[in-house]
């Protein structure tokens, strides 16, 4: 039988979602606390593989095995056996075809910057500090270019093994509350470090650095070197995954 989990995690302490050796991953963290509840070997496929440092509050995994349990036991004894920064929201059985990364229609990221001239001593591993007055009205006009199917070369970065840079954002929105700038993505899919280079370009606009024009012209470069560095993976949080046929939350047993 096929279980899908929705997980929420803090990634400060791991080296990303991807097992991998030498270091700790949060799949690993994961695979072998559900490995105990099952009593035999669980592997897992996730959604959308986060990379060091980076959170989710909205991962969504899928596992096959032979162990029968109700969903309320997945969830409990999984997070029995999990460290306290990774915990399992809601499980569900599911179709043998559904796939938590294929199956998926769309992932939503939110970039988080703390806007103030001091840092915050309690929101270094949450947000991304930034010291400089940003004009978030500024940024989301200059993010608007960026709506639709382009060629995302200029904010792909080194190492992405993807064949194509093409990619189709429906949603770009920038907004302020306080001193918190929320910078909310919506694509089918994404690039290495596609959100951080977008953020890292519009935080050029929003200290007037850029005019919002030049957006457009860095998108037409499809170059990477012609945007802005890559910004902390602090700030970045998965947070929903959709589908056409499986609900985000909650759990039946």
């Amino acid at each position: 039988m096929r279980i899908a989990l929705g997980i929420e995690y803090d990634g400060t302490n791991y080296c990303g979602w991807q097992r991998q050796p030498n270091v700790i991953a949060i799949q690993e963290k994961v695979e072998k606390a559900l490995s105990k509840v099952a009593d035999q070997p669980i592997a897992v496929v996730c959604a959308g593989r986060t990379d060091a440092g980076v959170h989710a509050v909205g991962q969504v995994v899928h596992f096959d095995t032979e162990a029968k349990r109700p969903d309320r036991a997945w969830i409990l004894g999984a997070n029995s056996n999990l460290p306290q920064d990774i915990r399992v929201l809601w499980a569900r059985h599911v179709d043998p075809d559904f796939h938590a990364r294929y199956s998926a229609t769309s992932r939503h990221y939110r970039y988080i910057i703390y806007n103030n001239a001091v840092a915050s001593a309690l929101l270094r591993h949450r947000t991304m500090w930034c010291s400089a007055l940003l004009d978030e009205k500024l940024m989301h006009e200059a993010a608007q270019v960026l709506l639709g199917e382009h060629d995302f070369s200029s904010f792909r970065g080194s190492g992405c093994q993807a064949r194509s840079a093409v990619r189709r954002i429906t949603q770009l929105d920038v907004s302020r509350n306080g001193c918190m700038i929320n910078i909310d993505i919506r694509a089918t899919a994404f690039l290495l470090h596609m959100v951080r280079n977008i953020v890292g370009v519009l935080i050029k606009v929003g200290t007037k650095e850029r005019q919002p024009s030049w957006v457009n012209d860095v998108l037409q470069a499809c170059d990477r070197s012609s945007a802005a560095k890559t910004v902390t993976a602090a700030g970045l949080y998965l947070v929903k995954v959709e589908y056409s046929d499986l609900c985000d939350k909650g759990s039946s047993s």
